[in-house]
């Protein structure tokens, strides 16, 4: 007991979600069990989160340097539209295209991505705009490209060699009699792990982590330490940049189609997926492990509320602004306990 004790005030942020996810699992089971829990269902969600889970990874290395950024949705658009184009282009008459292709549209996705968070970078560390007008800025300059370029239609009938390479899954089983083949793990997943891997080394295993964190905790105290401040914020929004460019490419595959509107509400979404996982909005603290289980937890609930016909999928973005305004207020009465006992006494 004292063990479990002592690991909820250490990791108080994880505790919290993890007994939030039971809960809503143990909720489900009684409610919606022959709804909820189905093997194509599960597939469903894994399938749907490394969108906007990848967006949240980037939302969380820009927010522990103290900033944040708020054009991952505009950046994952112009990445699935100019790769739409580019494959668009390369097709022959009968919808076919030469097998390098897709190789090289991920690669001018993820160039793109990170050109786009250079720019942020830029701006947040050379010109000196705060970070939540420029990532903003930035992102309705892309929303504007993105809007020209296409029309502000959608970018449609893209090569099916794209949809089926990211849509696939993995790991064959054989069910039933009859010998039928069914994957089990959708690609999506498997590049969404990798990339979580990867920010996690470079969080907790490099010396850019270490220099991460202090420079959220203190500019000052980071720049009189040796950090060169500039360089690692353009770092920082780059790596974000090439997170939600990763994000476009499996929006893309998800939806068979871009456009300029795509994802909306996936800002929200980061935001609070970042802040739910104990990120701290003023820097300094958080850790991977948090925003997984918050992913994690936003798709159960999203998905569970979509089991309930009565409820209108219209109160989704108003139930994640409402959790995003009360999280942000049960932190505040945590981190400030001199607060909370003034106002009993």
């Amino acid at each position: 007991m004292n063990a479990l004790k002592n690991y909820y005030r250490k990791e108080r942020h994880i505790a919290r979600l993890l007994i939030m996810i039971v809960a809503w699992l143990a909720f489900m089971a009684i409610t919606r069990f022959d709804k909820f829990y189905t093997l194509i269902n599960f597939q469903t969600m894994a399938g749907q989160f490394p969108e906007f889970g990848l967006m949240a990874l980037g939302a969380m290395v820009c927010m522990i340097t103290g900033g944040i950024d708020l054009s991952t949705v505009g950046i994952a658009n112009v990445t699935s539209i100019l790769m739409a184009l580019f494959m668009k282009s390369q097709m022959d008459e009968s919808g076919n295209i030469a097998a390098w292709v897709i190789p090289f549209a991920f690669l001018l996705a993820l160039l793109i991505g990170c050109a786009a968070g250079c720019f942020n970078g830029v701006l947040i560390s050379k010109v000196k705009i705060p970070p939540i007008l420029a990532t903003l800025g930035v992102n309705q300059l892309l929303t504007g490209i993105s809007m020209v370029v296409t029309g502000g239609n959608a970018v449609s009938k893209i090569p099916g060699a794209y949809s089926a390479a990211i849509n696939t899954k993995i790991l064959k089983v054989v069910p039933g009699k009859r010998g039928m083949m069914m994957g089990l793990i959708p690609v999506q997943l498997i590049f969404f792990v990798i990339a979580a891997l990867v920010v996690w080394f470079l969080l907790e295993r490099t010396t850019y982590g270490k220099k991460l964190y202090l420079l959220g905790t203190s500019e000052n105290v980071a720049r009189f330490s040796g950090v060169k401040v500039n360089n690692m914020l353009i770092k920082t929004y780059a790596l974000s940049g090439i997170l939600a460019a990763m994000g476009g490419m499996i929006m893309l595959a998800n939806y068979s189609s871009a456009r300029a509107d795509y994802g909306s509400v996936y800002t929200l979404q980061c935001i609070l997926i970042v802040v739910l996982g104990g990120v701290s909005p003023t820097g300094g603290r958080g850790k991977i492990s948090g925003v997984l289980l918050a992913i994690v937890l936003l798709r159960l609930l999203e998905t569970g509320i979509n089991r309930f016909p009565q409820i209108s999928s219209y109160y989704i973005t108003l139930i994640w602004g409402a959790v995003l305004l009360l999280v942000m207020v049960l932190n505040y009465f945590v981190d400030h306990p001199i607060v909370r006992k003034k106002k009993t006494a």
